[in-house]
């Protein structure tokens, strides 16, 4: 069961943007797995990619097709990554743009494919092909429900949000779908996001605004530290309210708006983690730099000595010290290191808190959220990580994903 977290049964609608899905067959039986997303003639668009070197077939092609801008379709199937396919995964990618442009009219660069699922094994073009009439035909713009839903792999629910702001010149709706739940580490976003605005903006600043959002919330969480060949996060703007960001407080208005959409998304992720039963915040605090914060961080969310002490609900909070030691950080004196579980205050000075009880330790590590405070005495800047615990049950659902 996801941490504290539920299905959105309702997303607004973005003007310019219509979507559909329907069953290809691509790997699921009965349930659908195949999405396509129209994007009004004058929508710009903007994406960051996984940065993992063995990148799939649709990361490759969906970076070509958006350098040549115009993008006017988005196709997502699930089930299959198309992922370490070689050429062969290359041409079916390529063929899949080029089946949407038959039924749509469209060229088929300015199609992005993306896929999820199992890697290795060669992408059912011929599904796709044969599903994309009837799939294009039942596009609206009310669909995102629908389209949530079919871009799940091991995901238990789906994950959505909407949000509107009123702007110097009217108001825009800001509508966005992820999934993910397993295979996550920050290095770009994680898995699949989608976001789509009717607010006019052009794809440079677009581009910007995506970028540091995905900074502080895609590329803060980690399930269980493997990053995707086929991470993806796409934001477009339809332009159809014709409101454009023409002040600086116009800007302010709707990046805080695009950071909160796109910090729902990513922590959505870590609560439907795969196995998981709690829900991790780790905050480095009076750090030397932001780069020095996050190196700790990473290093007690990525430990499965920790995260399997979370699952059991053990206060053994040596595991915590000794990855804070290993992180990489210069000179690091232990004697100023500070760490908080909860209200608790575990370790400092080098040591075991004078006040710390074992019962205390046992109680907030019992919590189904568990916020953790590292205090490094080093500085000003801090970084915070969210994770989950590692449960038998994430071994079981990796252990059985292609059975």
């Amino acid at each position: 069961m996801p941490i504290n977290l539920t299905e959105p049964t309702e997303l607004l609608p973005v003007p310019g943007m219509r979507l559909g899905a329907v069953a290809a067959g691509i790997r699921y039986k009965e349930r659908r797995d195949l999405v396509l997303m129209e994007l009004a003639p004058s929508a710009s668009a903007a994406a960051v990619f996984t940065r993992n070197a063995f990148c799939a077939a649709p990361v490759i092609v969906a970076r070509e097709h958006l350098a040549g801008g115009a993008i006017r379709y988005l196709l997502i199937n699930s089930g299959n990554a198309n992922a370490g396919t070689g050429e062969r995964g290359l041409a079916d990618a390529r063929a899949s743009c080029a089946h949407v442009a038959e039924v749509t009219g469209c060229e088929a660069t300015q199609v992005m494919p993306f896929s999820t699922g199992v890697i290795g094994e060669p992408l059912p073009v011929p599904r796709i092909r044969d599903a994309l009439p009837a799939l294009a035909a039942s596009l609206k713009e009310d669909a995102w429900i629908d389209a949530m839903r079919a871009i799940m792999t091991t995901d238990t629910v789906g994950k959505g949000m909407s949000r509107q702001v009123t702007l110097s010149g009217g108001t825009v709706t800001l509508t966005g779908i992820a999934k993910g739940s397993g295979m996550i580490r920050p290095d770009m976003a994680t898995m699949l996001a989608y976001l789509g605005t009717d607010a006019a903006i052009p794809a440079g600043e677009l581009q910007a605004m995506l970028s540091e959002a995905v900074d502080t919330s895609f590329n803060c969480i980690t399930v269980d530290g493997d990053t995707s060949t086929n991470d993806a996060c796409v934001l477009c703007a339809t332009g159809a309210s014709g409101v454009q960001l023409v002040s600086d407080e116009d800007r302010r208005a709707f990046r805080e708006v695009l950071q909160a959409v796109c910090d729902h998304l990513a922590q959505a992720i870590v609560r439907d983690g795969e196995g998981a039963t709690k829900f991790i915040t780790i905050q480095v605090n009076s750090a030397g730099s932001r780069e020095e914060a996050r190196l700790v961080a990473d290093a007690v969310a990525h430990s499965p000595l920790v995260k399997t002490a979370l699952f059991a609900s053990d206060p053994n909070w040596g595991r915590i010290l000794a990855a804070v030691g290993r992180a990489g950080v210069q000179g690091l004196d232990v004697n100023r290191v500070s760490l908080h579980v909860g209200d608790v205050l575990i370790a400092e000075h080098g040591g075991r808190a004078a006040s710390y009880t074992e019962e205390a330790g046992k109680r907030v590590m019992a919590e189904a959220e568990i916020p953790i405070r590292i205090g490094l005495g080093r500085g000003t800047a801090s970084a915070t990580v969210y994770t989950c615990d590692l449960s038998f049950d994430y071994v079981r659902i990796n252990a059985e994903y292609r059975s």
